[in-house]
Order: structure tokens, then C-alpha cells, then sequence
């Protein structure tokens, strides 16, 4: 056993230092260039093959010019409220999260940032193990490094599930409100962030509750 270690240990760096150049190298072309596909754009198309029905991918990315700011406000202010302070991670977030998972109650919480939800939007699907979230750590100060705030907003908008095949502000805006990302109002673009943590259940119209939530916060941030 200790051979077979000795002689698949090397393979294993090897294996992961190639991931982490590809990774890195990704990151610093996507921020010139928008991707035409994800980790998770491929993950429903295959589910899409052992389903009933067809699948219609909708996808048109646009520049961050072209895409409204109450979303870019909203979506902050629904999923990353320090999006514009840290480095990546967000310690306090995920500190909570640890108490809030070990606590009487055991609540589970998300503590992913921005940052986070872009690499696994990328390079990953949307099953969630402990090796994703090494690598999801490891990589956000790095993306956070290479892309910048403003960059990382513009692909998660433009790349992030908002329904059935949506993907992206422009897509999600005409799905829902047949109308361009440009021109979304504050309530719709609230709505619309308030779908973001499950996406192909939520629907705008019944997300009263945490689209106020949503923009309440939006106010507090001065917008």
C-alpha cells in the first residue's frame, strides 16, 4: 500500500497543480472575455437529456452598461451585503454559519460570497462537497485578485441560473418581464435577486416577502 501511496502521491500534485493552472488561466482570460458556456450551463443540459421535454438554452450576455443598476444593487444587497469589503471570503459570514450549523438549532446558512457562487457557476456544478469548497476558498481571493469587483459583478450577472435554461440578466429579464435588463425597475430587479438561491423553483411574482427584505437592504446600502 505504501508503494502504491509513494507512486500515485506525485500523480495526485501533478493532477492538481495542471487544475489550478487551467483555473487561473481561465480567470485571467474571462476578464476579457465572457465564457459561452459554465460548469452548470453544462450540468442542465446533460440533466436535460434524461428528462421529458425540450430544452432550450437562453443565454445573451451584455455589458455591464446595458444591464440595469437596481439588478447590480439588488443582487448585492440579496446575496453579498460586504461584496464591495472583502477579499473573496467573508469571514464573518462564515462564521455565522459555523455557529448557526453547531448551535441547538443546527440552522443551516449560506456563507458564500459573490466571488464563490462565480467559481462554482464556472468550473462546477451545483452539487455541493467539502473538495468544491477547498477549491471555492482557495481560488476567490485569487478571483477577487485578477478580476476585480466590478468584472466579477458583470459575469455573475450575465452567467448565473434564473430559471428553466435562463441564464443571465438579460435572459431573466425578458423571461419574466419580457423587457430588456436595461430597462428593470427597482421592484423587478428586487424580485428577480429574490429568485437568485433557487432559481428554477422561485418566480418573481410570489417573492413578496423577501424582495421587500431585498430592498430594504438596498436602502440601508444608499440605494
Amino acid at each position: 500500500m505504501k508503494r502504491l501511496w509513494r507512486r500515485l502521491a506525485p500523480l495526485l500534485v501533478k493532477a492538481v497543480l495542471y487544475c489550478y493552472a487551467f483555473w487561473i488561466g481561465s480567470l485571467v482570460l474571462f476578464r476579457w472575455v465572457t465564457p459561452p458556456t459554465t460548469g452548470v450551463h453544462l450540468q442542465r443540459r446533460v440533466e436535460s437529456w434524461f428528462r421529458k421535454g425540450p430544452y432550450e438554452k437562453r443565454f445573451t450576455p451584455m455589458p455591464m452598461a446595458k444591464i440595469s443598476p437596481h439588478l447590480r444593487h439588488a443582487v448585492v444587497a440579496g446575496e453579498d451585503t460586504h461584496f464591495y469589503e472583502h477579499w473573496g471570503l467573508d469571514p464573518g459570514a462564515m462564521a455565522d454559519a459555523a455557529r448557526d450549523a453547531t448551535g441547538a438549532r443546527k440552522r443551516l446558512r449560506g456563507a458564500s460570497t459573490l466571488t464563490q457562487q462565480l467559481i462554482k457557476n464556472l468550473f462546477f456544478t451545483t452539487h455541493g462537497n467539502p473538495v468544491r469548497k477547498v477549491v471555492e476558498c482557495t481560488l476567490a481571493p485569487i478571483a477577487d485578485y485578477i478580476l476585480g469587483k466590478e468584472r466579477i459583478l458583470e459575469l455573475y450577472l450575465n452567467l448565473i441560473e434564473w430559471g428553466p435554461g435562463v441564464y443571465g440578466a438579460e435572459a431573466a429579464a425578458r423571461y419574466h418581464y419580457r423587457a430588456p435588463a436595461a430597462t428593470l425597475s427597482r421592484e423587478q430587479a428586487a424580485r428577480l435577486a429574490a429568485c437568485v438561491p433557487a432559481p428554477r423553483r422561485r418566480r418573481p411574482a410570489a417573492m413578496n416577502q423577501y424582495a421587500a427584505i431585498i430592498e430594504n437592504r438596498m436602502s440601508q446600502m444608499g440605494h
